[in-house]
């Protein structure tokens, strides 16, 4: 083998780091006796041959015959054995799921070559390599026919409890590549007889091998799903090829068979469990499918409720931070969330979040005044289990990321109790030395708007420091007319020299100046053609007195940039009224949402939209069907999928009022 190794010009050759003239090295290591070493090296080839996946390079094909070399090698330690044949598999499953043209020509006569060394595999000696090849069978690309007389024969030989595991999922898989063979029907039998097997655990890979075939089977099959996830042998799947995952991999892997907004399976997890791993990975799914769906809301919330007292640190977090997300759905349940508010256990992550935290969360996002005492208390601390900075997680189907927002995040949702807030928020500035510290406080303010009125005098002296005056002139413009001392501050920074002399402009605007130095700060930055998005927010605070910029917002409303155009669109219609060429332009950012997609873009529409009254009646009859969906309207993941969707939601009430309402005029 290593001869063969030598003789090939891996130079020639590239992998997803350059040049595979490493390849014959990292192999050696593989087979060698140093087992961290041998580990390190089979990470490094996943890595050059891998990577993040995105295409078949031109090295692997070359290196697949040298790997199931390795794999078949009897006096290779197993575990680089199944390290090698677990590469295979990725690499097999990555030549599925990319489009031909990402895939190396060589890869297909490279896999009909190694295709009887594979089934060899299924009869070695070493079960951790019976598994392993049983899971490639799976995944590969050969036809059934080719595999299912080999994976049929080891089924009838198998002993080991894990590899009859992969066999049943392997067998599943095969059978569905056409042409399957004269042995289809046998296998589909097969998996049939197995839905009643002995074993709980071969019942549950019966009804995933099935699954794709009978969508329904997991519904009718749920309490046998239910038994096999929460009997101590699902451990057994740690240690398959196909899964290598406990018990929380197994309840996502087995959730996602579910793809509707049925709570009976969640449910069946919340159910008591004398496992910590149960109960944590039952609060997993009842997230996840939260964050996808709302209607199960109600039936979910008693169990995840009861949950609150449990003597598990991460499952008593995990059920606050949950009713944090609900909201407002989650009312009845404040006092029991309230009691939390002592528990300073902590998790075991790196922020270290406590329980109390995720329970002053959860109030917060009820606006129940008992969270005051713990926000206040974690604005004057130095350590806070809060996230340190804005946080934005993709909105992963069967996924729910329980974090926490950052303080600032928090106090945002509470401008009702910003005359008890202010003072220790005042203090916290006053404290602040990061200037991103500093421009999330004055974020609060702004939000809180008027409310905030308190805080103008420390706003002014923020305001004559050069590096903490725009997110205080940002306050102030939240503010509004109450933080007209600072109009001759902000006048200064508005000339040709200064920087951001346009946030100066349009605070001094916004606290109640004239609108002279934000057009003449506008007139210097716009191009004939190009206007920023803040410009572009700016001219529509200005309304009709930036009517010179009218021509140029018309063609930006066709800007091929949903924000950009959405911006554009709305400073228009404030600036001239004009709802024949806005509205258009808006409902277009909108119309994604009519078929269940919620774009970034599709919240400051809406609410624009809604300004102009019934001129928006096209968007609200495109979009008459979407409150009544159960599906989130959300583009992100964790507590703001859930945030999001209230806030479209409520913006659609008021499009749709808007729409019943007298014509309104522009400011």
């Amino acid at each position: 083998m290593w001869g063969e190794l030598e003789a090939v010009n891996w130079a020639a050759l590239e992998h997803n780091h350059g040049p595979a003239d490493d390849v014959p090295g990292l192999l050696r290591r593989c087979a060698g006796p140093d087992s961290e070493d041998a580990g390190d090296a089979a990470f490094e080839l996943l890595d050059h041959l891998i990577h993040q996946g995105g295409w078949i390079c031109s090295a692997v094909p070359v290196a697949l015959p040298f790997l199931l070399r390795l794999a078949a090698t009897p006096s290779v330690p197993v575990p680089s054995r199944s390290a090698m044949l677990d590469l295979v598999a990725r690499m097999a499953a990555e030549a599925r799921q990319v489009t031909e043209k990402f895939v190396d020509p060589g890869w297909e006569p490279a896999c009909a070559s190694a295709l009887p060394e594979v089934l060899a595999l299924l009869a070695d000696p070493a079960p951790e390599i019976r598994r392993g090849s049983a899971h490639l069978l799976g995944v590969c690309d050969s036809p059934g026919e080719h595999v299912l007389p080999a994976l049929f024969r080891c089924w009838q030989a198998e002993a080991d409890p894990v590899a009859r595991l992969d066999v049943v999922l392997g067998l599943g898989r095969a059978v569905e590549r056409e042409p399957a063979g004269v042995h289809a029907a046998a296998v589909h039998d097969l998996l049939r007889e197995l839905l009643d097997a002995p074993e709980e655990q071969v019942r549950l890979a019966a009804v995933h091998a099935l699954a794709s075939v009978d969508h329904d089977l997991p519904v009718r099959r749920l309490s046998v799903l239910l038994e096999a996830i929460r009997n101590p042998s699902v451990e057994l799947w740690r240690h398959t090829g196909s899964v290598e995952a406990g018990v929380q991999g197994v309840q996502h892997w087995t959730g996602a068979l579910f793809t509707g907004p049925s709570p009976a399976f969640a449910l069946g997890l919340l159910d008591e469990h004398p496992d910590v791993e149960q109960r944590i990975g039952a609060l997993n799914q009842a997230g996840a499918l939260l964050t996808r769906w709302r209607s199960p809301s109600a039936p979910l919330l008693p169990s995840i409720a009861a949950r609150l007292d449990d003597p598990a640190t991460e499952v008593r977090f995990r059920a606050a931070e949950l009713m944090a997300c609900l909201g407002p759905k989650a009312v009845a349940h404040a006092d029991q969330v309230a009691a939390l508010l002592d528990d300073t256990a902590a998790r075991t992550t790196r922020a270290g979040s406590t329980v109390a935290e995720a329970a002053v969360w959860a109030l917060a996002r009820l606006n129940d005044a008992r969270c005051l005492p713990g926000l206040i208390e974690a604005m004057a601390g130095s350590r806070s289990g809060f996230a340190s900075a804005s946080s934005y997680y993709p909105a992963t189907i069967g996924l729910h990321h329980a974090v926490l927002p950052n303080l600032e995040e928090v106090l945002i949702f509470l401008p009702d109790h910003a005359e008890s807030l202010l003072g220790p928020l005042g203090e916290r500035l006053d404290a602040a030395t990061d200037e991103h510290v500093v421009s999330r406080l004055c974020k609060v303010l702004a939000d809180w708007g008027p409310a905030a009125e308190a805080a103008v005098p420390q706003l002014l002296g923020l305001l004559e420091d050069d590096r903490t005056w725009a997110a205080a002139a940002a306050a102030l413009a939240g503010i509004g007319r109450a933080g007209n001392g600072a109009r001759d501050l902000l006048l200064a920074r508005t000339g040709p020299r200064e920087e951001r002399a346009e946030m100066a402009a349009w605070a001094w605007w916004k606290i109640g100046g004239e609108p002279g130095p934000a057009l003449e700060v506008i007139g210097r930055a716009a191009g004939e053609k190009y206007i920023s998005r803040a410009s572009l927010r700016t001219l529509a605070d200005l309304g009709p007195h930036a009517a010179r910029y009218a021509d140029q917002l018309r063609r930006l409303t066709a800007d091929s940039d949903h924000w950009t155009s959405v911006e554009a669109a709305h400073a228009l219609w404030a600036v001239t009224g004009d709802t024949e060429t806005t509205v258009p332009a808006m409902t277009a950012a909108v119309r994604a949402l009519a078929d269940g997609t919620c774009l970034p873009v599709a919240l400051p529409a809406l609410r624009y939209l809604a300004l102009t009254g019934r001129a928006a009646r096209p968007a609200a009859q495109l979009l008459r069907d979407v409150p009544s969906r159960d599906q989130r309207l959300r583009s992100n993941g964790g507590w703001r999928g859930f945030t999001e969707d209230e806030a479209v939601r409520d913006a659609l009430e008021e499009l749709y009022a808007a729409c019943e309402s007298p014509a309104v005029t522009t400011c």
